[in-house]
C-alpha cells in the first residue's frame, strides 16, 4: 500500500478525498472541545520552559482535527494537558481554559476528571508496548474501563472486550482476550489500544502519534480503522502527528505547531492547496511525492528547533526561515485570518499553491 506516500498538493487523488472542515458536522453544532489560550510551563534549572504557549483550537462532534509538528513542538503536551495527565510538578498550566461540553477540565478535581478519562474522552498513547500493562491480559485491560465507568460485571465486560477486539479486526478475537501484550505484534497492540479507547463509547478520542514505530502498511491500516470507527460512533478525533502526509487523507482540519504555538491552521484543503507559513512549506518539502523525480532528494528544514527556555525575541522560526526580515527579529507574529478558516502567524508574503516555492 502506498497511500501514505501522498502528493501533498493533490488531496483529491485518492479514493477517499479529504473533506472540508466540519464536513461531517451539523451546521449549527457547537464545539465539543474548545481550548482557549492554553499555556503550559515546566520548571527547569534555568527557569520556566514554555512548552505550550497560548494555544487555541476547537473540535466539533464527528470531525477529525490533526495537530502537526516535529518533535518538541508541543503537540503531546497539549494532548496530555486535556486530561490533566502531565505530572505537576514539574509542569503547571500557566493560563487558559479547556472546555469540554461546556465544562472546564482544568478546574475539575481528581475525582471529576477520572470520571471523564477513558469514559467521555479516550486517549490512545504513542507507544502501546509501554502503555499496556505487561502483567495483565489484554482482555482485562480493555474490560476495566467498562467495569469502572459503566458498572458491568467482569464476565460481561470481558465478553464485550472480545467483541471490541473483533471490531478492530484482531484475528481469532475470542482467544486473544486471554493473551498478554507481549504476545501481540506492534500493529495488534495498537489495535488493542484502540479497542480500549472505544470501550466506553467516548465522545472524543485523542490519538497521540498512533502509528509511531509501525511500518507503512500497518500505519495505513491503523489510520483507516480509526477513521472508520470514529465515523461509525460519531466520535470526534484529535490526531497528533509529525507527518503531514499521514493526515492528508484523514483530517478535516489541521493545526500546525512550532515551538509551542500554532503557526498555521485551516481546513485540510486550505493547508495543502495554499500553505502560507514557511514551516508548513518545509514540512511538505520533506514528504515523498508520487510526482517527484526518483533521483531528487528530500529537503529537510535546516537548523534545529529553538530552546523553549530561551526563545529568541521575535518569531521563533527566524533562525530557520528563508523569508526572514527585520520585523521578524523584533515581533512575534500572531495568528491572522487569511481566508475562509485559514489562519497563519507570519509576516512573510508567501503566495501561490503548494507547488510554489515549496522547498524552504
Amino acid at each position: 500500500m502506498t497511500e501514505l506516500l501522498l502528493d501533498p498538493n493533490d488531496v483529491t487523488a485518492k479514493a477517499e478525498p479529504v473533506g472540508d472542515a466540519r464536513s461531517n458536522v451539523a451546521p449549527d453544532a457547537r464545539p465539543l472541545l474548545e481550548v482557549r489560550d492554553l499555556a503550559v510551563e515546566f520548571g527547569v534549572g534555568r527557569g520556566a520552559l514554555r512548552a505550550v504557549d497560548k494555544v487555541s483550537f476547537a473540535v466539533f462532534p464527528g470531525e477529525t482535527l490533526a495537530i502537526v509538528g516535529e518533535s518538541g513542538s508541543g503537540k503531546s503536551v497539549t494532548a496530555l494537558s486535556l486530561l490533566q495527565l502531565i505530572p505537576s510538578p514539574p509542569s503547571r498550566v500557566k493560563s487558559g481554559e479547556i472546555l469540554f461540553d461546556g465544562r472546564d477540565l482544568l478546574k475539575m478535581f481528581d475525582k471529576e476528571i477520572r470520571a471523564i478519562r477513558g469514559n467521555e474522552i479516550a486517549m490512545i498513547f504513542q507507544e502501546p508496548m509501554s502503555s499496556l500493562n505487561p502483567s495483565l491480559t489484554v482482555g482485562l485491560q480493555i474490560a476495566e474501563p467498562m467495569q469502572l465507568h459503566h458498572g458491568l460485571s467482569w464476565k460481561k465486560a470481558l465478553a464485550k472486550a472480545g467483541d471490541l477486539l473483533k471490531r478492530v479486526r484482531i484475528p481469532d478475537a475470542a482467544s486473544r482476550v486471554s493473551a498478554y501484550p507481549h504476545q501481540f505484534s506492534g500493529g495488534m497492540r495498537q489495535r488493542a489500544m484502540i479497542a480500549m479507547a472505544l470501550a466506553c463509547k467516548p465522545k472524543l478520542i485523542v490519538a497521540d502519534e498512533p502509528t509511531t514505530a509501525l511500518d507503512v502498511t500497518v500505519q495505513a491500516q491503523i489510520l483507516s480503522l480509526l477513521k472508520d470507527l470514529t465515523r461509525e460512533t460519531k466520535a470526534a478525533l484529535v490526531l497528533i502527528t509529525h507527518d503531514l502526509g499521514v493526515v492528508a487523507r484523514y483530517a478535516d482540519r489541521v493545526c500546525v505547531m512550532y515551538a509551542g504555538r500554532i503557526v498555521e491552521s485551516g481546513t485540510a484543503h486550505e493547508i495543502y492547496d495554499h500553505p502560507s507559513h514557511p514551516y508548513t512549506l518545509g514540512l511538505m518539502a520533506s514528504i515523498p511525492r508520487l510526482d517527484q523525480d526518483t533521483q531528487q532528494r528530500l529537503v529537510p528544514i535546516e537548523g534545529q528547533p529553538p530552546d523553549l527556555a530561551a526563545l529568541p525575541k521575535g518569531c521563533a522560526f527566524q533562525t530557520r526561515c528563508r523569508y526572514l526580515h527585520d520585523r521578524c527579529r523584533q515581533e512575534a507574529p500572531e495568528l491572522e485570518h487569511i481566508d475562509g478558516q485559514h489562519f497563519r502567524a507570519c509576516f512573510a508574503d508567501i503566495k501561490g499553491g503548494a507547488h510554489a516555492d515549496a522547498r524552504v
